[in-house]
């Protein structure tokens, strides 16, 4: 069980509150997904769960109450260099539990996450494991300690379709209280019956939450549904106003015309009129005391606009891809033989396969051969933002052309379309969340009009809320699309033709 009461969490750097008067108890087979935008506390209100120590030096806390059971278990978003360094029988020993255990305990673990008994005592480096690998490996260590809450700090990263299929079955499973978070929208339906979604709005400049007891697509649909409903009243609030308001002055124009030029000789309509405007300035005191209570328009993070202009088609039978490869290797190890693809017209390619298949390796192969041709215009996102980002450039500088005024306010505004706020459009992009760069990069290509797209795994920095804008906007992109995804509903929205990569090549992948 755990019980937080009135949390309130403030950046120490620049003093901006992340969550405000936030409580929350959780119980044996709650399933707790924390949802949000990048920057909104989600892994520092775990880590501050776990162990407030990892978040003293930049986050200052203060709360009524926070109860954890004694033996939580903390699955990290990446696994520490050293850790790579170990191997598995060396990472297992770490864990004083581990040498206690009996063999038929450990072959209880190894079957609730799908991994042999016997690899516990391997040789093998941790690094060398697939991502599926690594988080099996890691929820094997955290159950070796019996732990009563489980936190799991986006454990869906980079893993294989199977192997997501394989995380659901276990949280599910699991008996234990799990909070997680997950940008996954298919994992969260699939597992979650507790929401808590946190959010920055007004410029991000006020903290939000909302802890419901509700699965995420009653949760989304509720949302939407609200926030519809909310503009339409907030708009209705505002149009009522304005023609009351023009009413209004219609009348105290009228009144005053009638004061202007009534005569000296008349007392009674001078005190008449007088009286009258009185009442009129009363009237216009309680519009405006009913203005305060309208309801904002809602202002959500997650609200973006882009789009890609129609100048980016590609004709119906133009070949934009025909690729052969004998064998694609990594070093000495053959990872996939007699490769194969052809590619004509708009087509929307997603490419799938189990990790470590040299999914990644493919696509620079692929992207460097485009990249030479003149007869389309080709835009790359890579899976490591860096190969392509320069981090000491501000997103304004990144989009820049000519540097020219007109050039500077429009791309604020395009900035400003994707909720950067004015800081942020002038920080440093290595200041900035995974999310907020996956968000300059396709602003980039939407803004130089390229018409095929070449991308490296495109939602996974994404929150759950912001990807449904992204999954549309690459849908309706009329030009061609060739990706590597895991997600679930990138590729049944936005991709006509799914292949896996094995290890005979580019299997297409039947409806």
């Amino acid at each position: 069980m755990l019980q937080i009461k009135n949390l309130t969490m403030t950046h120490k750097k620049d003093l901006r509150t992340i969550l405000a008067d936030f409580s929350l108890t959780l119980n044996d087979g709650d399933k707790a997904a924390i949802i949000g935008e990048e920057g909104n506390g989600k892994s520092t209100l775990i880590k501050l769960i776990y162990n407030p120590d990892r978040i003293q030096d930049y986050i200052e806390y203060t709360a009524e109450r926070i109860n954890r059971e004694n033996h939580v278990g903390y699955l990290a978003q990446e696994l520490p260099t050293v850790d790579m360094e170990k191997t598995i029988y060396e990472y297992c020993l770490e864990e004083e539990t581990f040498s206690e255990l009996t063999p038929k305990e450990l072959t209880d673990i190894a079957r609730q996450v799908g991994f042999l008994m016997e690899r516990f005592y391997s040789d093998q480096t941790v690094g060398t494991m697939s991502g599926g690998e690594k988080v099996k490996l890691q929820l094997a260590r955290l159950l070796m300690k019996q732990p009563d809450l489980l936190l799991l700090d986006e454990p869906s990263n980079d893993l294989d379709i199977d192997t997501l299929k394989w995380l659901e079955t276990f949280i599910i499973k699991c008996q234990k209280p799990v909070l997680y978070i997950s940008h996954d929208e298919t994992l969260l339906e699939n597992t979650a019956n507790m929401i808590i979604h946190l959010e920055q709005v007004r410029r991000k400049t006020v903290p939000k939450h909302v802890v419901i007891k509700m699965g995420y697509a009653e949760y989304y649909d509720t949302r939407i549904r609200g926030l519809e409903h909310q503009e339409q009243v907030a708009r209705k609030q505002r149009s009522e106003y304005q023609k009351q308001m023009d009413r209004y002055m219609q009348i105290q124009q009228k009144v005053e015309h009638q004061q202007n030029t009534i005569t000296r000789q008349d007392p009674a309509g001078g005190r008449l009129l007088k009286k009258k405007m009185h009442s009129v300035k009363a009237m216009g005191r309680r519009f405006e005391r009913e203005k305060e209570g309208f309801l904002d328009i809602p202002d959500t993070e997650d609200a973006m606009f882009i789009r890609f202009t129609n100048n980016a088609a590609i004709p119906n039978g133009k070949v934009v891809l025909d690729y052969s490869l004998d064998e694609l290797c990594i070093e000495d190890r053959v990872l996939s033989k007699d490769i194969h693809l052809r590619i004509e017209g708009p087509r929307k390619v997603g490419i799938i396969g189990k990790n470590g298949c040299g999914k990644t390796t493919l696509m620079k192969q692929i992207v460097t051969q485009m990249l030479a041709r003149t007869d389309v215009k080709v835009a790359y996102m890579p899976q490591n933002y860096t190969d392509l980002l320069d981090m000491n450039q501000t997103p304004v500088e990144f989009l820049t052309r000519t540097g020219d005024r007109e050039e500077n306010v429009r791309i604020c505004t395009y900035l400003g379309s994707m909720k950067y706020t004015a800081d942020e459009m002038n920080h440093k992009i290595e200041d900035l969340s995974g999310g907020q760069k996956a968000k300059l990069i396709l602003l980039k290509m939407s803004i130089e009009g390229y018409n095929v797209l070449v991308l490296d795994e495109p939602t996974r920095n994404f929150s759950p809320l912001s990807n449904p804008v992204i999954r549309r906007t690459l849908s309706d992109y009329t030009g061609a699309i060739i990706s590597i995804s895991h997600d679930r509903k990138y590729l049944n929205e936005v991709c006509d033709t799914i292949y896996e990569l094995t290890e005979n090549g580019l299997r297409l992948c039947e409806e």
